[in-house]
C-alpha cells in the first residue's frame, strides 16, 4: 500500500513557493539558465524546476546544492536563526524554579513537648 506522504498547509505551500521564486530571482539576476544551474549542482532539470516552483518533496540537501551553485549557501544559515519564540521559552525556563521548594515539616503539639527536653523518654526494651 502505498502511503500518502506528508499534508502541507496553504501557508507552507506559499512560503515553499515564496523559497523557490526568491532561487529563481537569484538564478536570472546571475543570468543563468535552469539547465547551466542543474548541471552545476548536480541535479536533473526536473529537479531544478521542482526547486523553482517550491516542491514539497525536494530535499534540503537539493536546495544546499543550489543555492551553493549561486553562492548562497551560507544563507541556508539563517533559519531559526534568531528565534524569538524558543529565546523566550528559554529564557522563561531559566527564570522558573528547577523543583518546587520543600515542605517543612510541622511538628505537632506533642512532638514539641517530646522534643524540648523536659519530659521523659519512653523505654524501648
Amino acid at each position: 500500500m502505498k502511503s500518502k506522504g506528508a499534508v502541507y498547509t496553504q501557508k507552507q505551500k506559499k512560503i515553499l513557493e515564496q523559497l523557490g521564486e526568491n532561487i529563481r530571482l537569484a538564478r536570472l539576476r546571475r543570468k543563468l539558465s535552469s539547465k547551466s544551474v542543474a548541471e552545476r549542482a548536480g541535479i536533473a532539470v526536473s529537479t531544478m524546476s521542482n526547486v523553482e516552483k517550491g516542491e514539497p518533496g525536494v530535499g534540503i540537501g537539493t536546495y544546499l546544492q543550489v543555492l551553493s551553485v549561486l553562492q548562497l549557501a551560507e544563507d541556508i544559515l539563517l533559519i531559526a536563526d534568531k528565534d524569538p519564540l524558543g529565546r523566550r521559552l528559554q529564557d522563561n525556563m531559566l527564570l522558573a524554579p528547577k523543583r518546587a521548594p520543600k515542605k517543612k515539616k510541622v511538628k505537632s503539639p506533642i512532638e514539641h513537648v517530646i522534643d524540648d527536653g523536659t519530659s521523659p523518654k519512653p523505654k524501648i526494651n
